[in-house]
């Protein structure tokens, strides 16, 4: 028990703490951060995401927001008073062709560029040459970037999803949101990071100084543990994940339904069959299965227009009740 910890704490996060996270960006992508002014921690991504779009925006700013979208990439810059565009991510090489198109024809610009690879909900990754040519447009139309990397660390099949920040030039256009939720298995903990550009950094912990003073420090004394000694965890964590993807993956196969292959992300984005989706929309199929079926998805609406006739089914139960899952869904519609 140390009594210093019931102290307010310093509300960009214990120095030890961004140490870390610029040591592990160093080790896992080649990445060198200066943790005095590169680094920040939060109380999870989301509300790092959030306070970073009022840091950047303001009434009639516009933000490229990638779709399907992740609810808060719309809402935090609606709460900011901006305007949001979205544009079809699922296609990353088209995605930046329409960005590109979009901005030369808006006046004035959009003036930040929220991305998330790899994505939730569709799953879609990228490589790292991706984000040479996302360095290169914003520097070209003055975009301020912000990547959300909340699933870098659970990816499958020997895939390594690229850091933003790996690409030179990058630190200088934009930032990168990160977490423990995932890899490290602390989603209850509440504790994400921003890094990147130092400008971009100071403005968010401006923002987060009138709003909260930290994180609780034991929880960040934990992380600073954790990001020391627990890396071999977030293989495992992302080797489970995979078993329980082909699991699901077979099963829903087996019944008819479509869906990729994710190569990262906690979730399968799924177009559940035609035939139902001539009858119902996504939100009232999602009701049918789990007033049915007794099975909970996220319907595709919830993630906006584009995601409408696909349902996202979280990798969260074990493999055991995701075959019981299977079969409930395909008894539920066998009997129409």
């Amino acid at each position: 028990h140390d009594e210093r910890n019931h102290r307010y704490s310093v509300s960009n996060g214990l120095y030890n703490l961004r140490r870390e996270v610029a040591l592990r960006y160093e080790r896992r992508h080649g990445v060198k951060l200066n943790p005095e002014n590169q680094v920040l921690a939060g109380l999870g991504s989301k509300e790092v995401f959030s306070h970073l779009c009022l840091a950047l925006l303001g009434p009639g700013d516009t933000a490229i927001v990638p779709a399907p979208s992740f609810p808060i990439h719309v809402y935090a810059v609606a709460l900011a008073s901006g305007n949001v565009i979205s544009l079809d991510c699922t296609n990353p090489q088209r995605f930046l062709s329409d960005v590109a198109a979009v901005t030369e024809k808006l006046y004035p610009r959009p003036k930040v560029l929220i991305l998330n690879y790899p994505h939730n909900p569709s799953t879609t990754v990228v490589e790292r040459d991706f984000f040479l040519d996302v360095v290169k447009l914003a520097r070209m139309y003055g975009l301020m970037v912000v990547h959300d990397f909340a699933y870098g660390d659970v990816c499958f099949d020997g895939y390594h999803a690229p850091s933003f920040l790996s690409v030179p030039g990058a630190a200088e256009v934009g930032v990168e949101t990160t977490t423990m939720s995932k890899g490290y298995n602390m989603a209850g903990w509440r504790l994400g990071f921003c890094a990147g550009n130092a400008e971009m950094i100071r403005a968010l912990a401006t923002i987060k100084g009138y709003y909260d003073y930290g994180i609780f420090q034991a929880i960040q004394i934990a992380g600073i543990v954790a990001l020391r000694h627990c890396e071999d965890l977030v293989t495992r964590q992302a080797r489970i994940y995979q078993q329980r993807r082909d699991v699901l993956l077979e099963g829903l196969r087996r019944i008819g339904w479509e869906a990729e292959t994710p190569k990262a992300g906690m979730f399968i984005w799924a177009r559940y069959p035609e035939e139902w989706r001539q009858r119902m929309g996504s939100i009232d199929f999602a009701m049918k299965l789990i007033e049915e079926a007794e099975v909970a998805v996220s319907p595709g609406r919830g993630f906006g227009e584009a995601g409408e006739g696909y349902l996202r089914l979280a990798l969260v139960e074990n493999e055991h009740r995701l075959r019981q899952a299977v079969r409930q869904i395909s008894r539920c519609l066998s009997r129409g």
